[in-house]
């Protein structure tokens, strides 16, 4: 009995619970429900194959997937007090910011980097919209504050990736404070002449798209992302009418001359390549010139 065990029962466990399950190899597409191979998947930029349906990637991946070389170092940015209003509904709301932390790994519900893409240094912000829903809090705004500066000490284009449910509640006023903020710093680049591009992802709402998020020079969003101030269910509550379908969509924005434009992801690097070199009034660097980004899990991607 002893051997059976000491070696032979802790063998078949180590099979059964060795990583690589179904759950690591695979990925089900939050639309169409197809099984994607989770290669596949990544080097897909995290779209499924099937339908063309862009699921969350999260800010590293989309900087690997962006910048030359995938070479980018962080900007970092001041702190701001964590729960200056001592916030309490059903978890003390420095709790849900420790949650958020260890399951995103990220700092706060924003990312801000620097690097080269396409030759030209670029600063990159992402908001993460797995770190309590991409709110809005003062933390969002000191970043946007801190890149734009770098951005005008460089004198180089400042990108937003914009993903959020809007300001965030547990800092009430202090969060709103940060649409004028955002605004006056977006007014920072006007002035200095410098390209300020928005690309919106699934899902930009609230206070968000009231701010800094509709004010780009250029606004590209990714195929079928919601981007609205109240969603769809809110009106249809208020005015206890249909909406038509795809009401508050990307296409729905183009077609209504909210966008300029919408861009697949895979094609989205070579896109802003080419704008930010019209907008600083360059010639775009030769394609072939162009240093390929590795995708978010090496060159493969």
């Amino acid at each position: 009995m002893n051997w059976i065990s000491n070696f032979v029962r802790p063998k078949i466990n180590a099979i059964f619970s060795r990583k690589g399950s179904s759950e690591t190899l695979w990925v089900k597409c939050e639309s169409c429900n197809s099984m994607i191979f989770h290669k596949e998947f990544s080097q897909n930029l995290n779209v499924c194959p099937s339908c063309n349906y862009h699921m969350y990637m999260s800010p590293e991946d989309r900087f690997r997937s962006l910048f030359d070389d995938s070479l980018y170092s962080v900007i970092d940015y001041d702190a701001p007090e964590q729960d200056p209003l001592n916030f309490k509904d059903t978890k003390k709301y420095t709790d849900r910011i420790k949650d958020a932390q260890k399951s995103t790994g990220q700092k706060e519900a924003i990312s801000i980097s620097e690097g080269q893409l396409g030759g030209m240094k670029t600063i990159i912000a992402c908001q993460d919209f797995k770190f309590m829903g991409g709110s809005m809090g003062m933390a969002v705004g000191n970043a946007i504050l801190e890149g734009v500066k770098r951005a005008v000490k460089n004198k180089s284009p400042f990108i937003l990736f914009a993903a959020a449910g809007g300001a965030r509640m547990q800092e009430s006023v202090l969060s709103l404070i940060q649409m004028p903020r955002t605004t006056v710093a977006i007014e920072m680049l006007r002035d200095a002449k410098l390209p300020y591009i928005v690309v919106l992802t699934n899902p930009t709402t609230g206070g968000v798209t009231a701010s800094y998020a509709m004010l780009g020079d250029v606004q590209i969003a990714e195929p079928n992302a919601l981007i609205c101030f109240a969603g769809p269910r809110v009106i249809e509550q208020t005015i206890r009418e249909r909406l038509p379908e795809g009401f508050q969509r990307s296409e729905y924005l183009l077609d209504h001359g909210m966008l300029d434009k919408v861009v697949s992801r895979k094609f989205l690097r070579e896109e802003l390549i080419k704008i930010i070199y019209l907008l600083k009034n360059q010639p775009p660097p030769i394609r072939g010139n162009i240093t390929e980004s590795d995708g978010p899990n090496g060159r493969d991607s």
